[in-house]
């Protein structure tokens, strides 16, 4: 029976190993990527919640209005949209890191 447990672990182990860009988190956008995103997030984004991130159409996206999200939510919310709002996914132009970094900027990191 030992030698079973062994093999198990010993062949997750290899399975894990085989994935190791999962484990990684995805690098940082460029800086040409990070002063594109920073014009996304203030006129499209902008165009809905305000210029000034206030509120508008849609709620405001100050860091005291979020407090309340935790960042996953907010990252899904970026990348999936959402239901019955006006808000629409941006999973097909931005990727993982940069919503990443959109999160950080709402937040002021």
């Amino acid at each position: 029976m030992r030698r079973a447990s062994w093999s198990l672990s010993a062949a997750l182990a290899v399975a894990i190993a085989a994935f190791p860009a999962a484990a990684e988190p995805a690098s940082a956008p460029s800086a040409q990527r990070q002063a594109e995103l920073a014009n996304l997030l203030d006129h499209d984004c902008g165009s809905c919640h305000g210029l000034t991130r206030r509120g508008g159409l849609g709620p405001a996206l100050t860091a005291v209005a979020l407090a309340d999200r935790d960042d996953d939510f907010l990252a899904d919310t970026i990348l999936h949209g959402r239901h019955g709002t006006p808000m629409p996914p941006w999973n097909g132009e931005l990727t993982r890191a940069d919503v990443r970094w959109l999160v950080d900027r709402l937040r002021g990191r």
